[in-house]
C-alpha cells in the first residue's frame, strides 16, 4: 500500500468521536512547543468522512491537530487511509499503544548527547521527562561490559521515578519483604518479586 502525504485544511479534518485517546496539558504544551521549533510532526492518518461530504475522520494524530490550530497553521500533513468502521476502531485502540519498550543504555546515551546542547529544564520543556529524571538519566553510570558477554545471563534493570513519599512507602515494604543471604541488590530483588506475586495471587 502506498501513502501519500497530502495537506489537509483543517477544518476539513473531523475528530473520531470514539478516540480513547488523551493527553495530560502538560504534555500537551510540550508538543506544542515541538512543533513549534522544528516545524515538524508526523502526519496525521485520516480516512474520508462517511457522512460529511469532502471531510475527513482522524484515526490517528488528533493533539497534533489540535497543536497545529493552536499555532495558527491552517492545514496538516496528512496520509489518507481507506479503511472500514472495524479497521478503523482497531487502528484506533493500536495506534497510540502499540510500541516497543526503551533500552536503557541507548536512552541514557541519547539524554547525555541532549544535554550537551541544552539544559534539564529546557529540555524538559520539549520531552515527557521532568527536569529530575533528565538529570538522573544524564548521571547515570552505565556498567561496562565485554562484548563475548551473554547479556541474557543478566538479570534486566528497571527504572522507576518516584516521589519522596512513594519512596521511602517502597522501601518500608522492600525491607518488610527481605529475605537473608546474598547480596542486597539480590535481597531487594527478590522482595519485589514477592509483593508483585503476593498482589497476583490477593488479586485472583
Amino acid at each position: 500500500m502506498v501513502s501519500v502525504i497530502e495537506s489537509i485544511v483543517l477544518d476539513r479534518l473531523v475528530p473520531h468521536h470514539d478516540n480513547p485517546n488523551r493527553m495530560s496539558r502538560g504534555d500537551f504544551l510540550k508538543l506544542i512547543r515541538n512543533i513549534k521549533a522544528s516545524g515538524r510532526y508526523e502526519p496525521l492518518v485520516v480516512r474520508r468522512h462517511r457522512d460529511r461530504d469532502g471531510c475527513f475522520e482522524i484515526i490517528n494524530g488528533h493533539h497534533r491537530c489540535k497543536a497545529l490550530a493552536e499555532l495558527g497553521i491552517k492545514e496538516a500533513d496528512c496520509v489518507v487511509w481507506d479503511v472500514s468502521d472495524e479497521e478503523a476502531d482497531i487502528l484506533l485502540v493500536t495506534l497510540n499503544r502499540l510500541c516497543g519498550s526503551d533500552e536503557l543504555g541507548k536512552k541514557a546515551l541519547l539524554f547525555k548527547r541532549l544535554n550537551q546542547r541544552m539544559e534539564a529544564g529546557e529540555l524538559s520543556k520539549l520531552l515527557p521527562q521532568s527536569t529530575r529524571q533528565i538529570e538522573r538519566l544524564v548521571s547515570m553510570k552505565m556498567p561496562s561490559v565485554s562484548a563475548n558477554v551473554d547479556m541474557k545471563r543478566f538479570a534486566n534493570p528497571v527504572v522507576f521515578f518516584l516521589k519522596d513519599e512513594q519512596i521511602a512507602l517502597v522501601e518500608k515494604a522492600l525491607l518488610l519483604a527481605e529475605s537473608d543471604g546474598k547480596s542486597k541488590a539480590s535481597r531487594r530483588a527478590e522482595s519485589l518479586v514477592r509483593i508483585a506475586k503476593n498482589f497476583i495471587v490477593k488479586g485472583k
